[in-house]
């Protein structure tokens, strides 16, 4: 599979859009583009990185494994996003494990040539830097609504933070990601089987309905009061 940098929109709505002509070329020559389907490995967790993953198209979980062998979700990757840039940076190995939680179009960019461009670049630098800054005030900011208060409002934020992350299919209720239900209990720090309950106590009270691995809001106002007033803005 081959995808054209320059016919990429989503690609260049990502921190690439600071390249010039010839550096996005360079990124197009050099780059390699795979296709991982639903579970596939993309990097693991303490491996040395080699370069960094930008999503052309897809969906990807980055995770983190705990003390008792489960992993925790750290947060989730789409179109546009880009994956592995901090262990890359640093020269460190990769913090989290990233795995595709749908069929990802996924390119990859040696690490040589992305170190390169960012010490040339000014301009990818500054995008670099918001890039840090954005995503360190996400965790912050949804590390501490989800690890506090009771599970029920913890189901209820992660599927708000899922809502804001990918927004809702064709139907504007239905959010567009499949997500298993131990992958959402993973998210809000509690079990499968009572994550499973309380989604089922939100349909029951006509909040949410269930369709295998699809959840569709049907109440967001008072899924939003459940959560304690989480920012469901994008």
């Amino acid at each position: 599979m081959e995808i054209n940098c320059k016919d990429c929109q989503k690609g260049l709505q990502s921190i690439f859009c600071a390249l010039n002509s010839d550096e996005l070329e360079l990124v197009n020559q050099m780059k390699k583009c795979q296709v991982f389907e639903k579970g596939d490995l993309i990097f693991q967790e303490a491996s040395f990185p080699k370069g960094i993953y930008c999503v052309q198209k897809g969906k990807a979980k980055l995770c983190q494994s705990g003390v008792d062998g489960k992993d925790q979700i750290l947060h989730f990757a789409m179109d546009g996003d880009i994956m592995g840039y901090r262990a890359t940076l640093s020269g460190d190995v990769y913090s989290c494990s990233a795995i595709a939680i749908e069929k990802s179009f996924i390119c990859f960019i040696p690490k040589d040539l992305f170190i390169s461009l960012v010490e040339k670049n000014s301009k990818l630098t500054l995008q670099v830097i918001h890039l840090f800054s954005n995503e360190l005030k996400k965790i912050e900011s949804n590390f501490t609504k989800i690890t506090q208060g009771p599970v029920k409002e913890r189901i209820a934020q992660s599927l708000l933070l899922l809502k804001n992350k990918y927004g809702f299919d064709f139907d504007q209720a239905t959010i567009n990601i499949t997500i298993k239900r131990e992958e959402l209990a993973n998210m809000a720090g509690t079990t499968r089987e009572t994550a499973t309950r309380i989604l089922y106590s939100f349909q029951e009270d006509k909040l949410i309905e269930l369709n295998g691995k699809k959840i569709k809001i049907i109440d967001l106002k008072r899924l939003i009061e459940v959560s304690k007033n989480i920012d469901a803005g994008g």
